[in-house]
């Protein structure tokens, strides 16, 4: 039987839902998709895509600094896109915290409509330092 543990911050958004911000399983990290909610306020940051691409950003690297990692521990990312018009402009800014020799795997996604009305959602899978937590 293997173990789970929740991580939780304040430093990034609660959930909106009966979800964990991630789950540490398996010599692994799992983080819940971000979108660009102020942690603070609970409120969709304003702005253009990329202002809400450096929330997400901001609010996954929190919640992976919750479980003691960080951009370069992540393994794979799933970006969700309700216009895939932004491809270039989101692309851009994840280069920002998502760069070096071996970036991770990353899937694109068009969706028709994400909560809170946001432009852009990313989830996170991370390899733990030593392999388990």
């Amino acid at each position: 039987m293997s173990s789970r543990e929740r991580i939780h911050t304040t430093a990034a958004p609660a959930a909106i839902g009966p979800y964990s911000q991630a789950i540490a399983a398996g010599g692994f990290v799992f983080a819940s998709g971000q979108i660009a909610l102020d942690p603070r306020s609970g409120a969709l940051v304003e702005g253009d895509v990329e202002a809400q691409t450096r929330q997400v950003a901001a609010n996954l690297g929190a919640v992976l600094a919750a479980a003691g990692l960080s951009f370069a521990d992540v393994v794979k990312t799933t970006v969700f896109l309700v216009d895939m018009n932004d491809f270039s402009a989101v692309n851009a800014v994840y280069g920002e915290s998502f760069s070096g020799e071996t970036p991770p795997a990353r899937s694109t996604v068009a969706v028709l409509a994400l909560p809170r009305g946001a432009r852009v959602e990313i989830d996170a899978i991370a390899q733990l330092r030593g392999g388990s937590r």
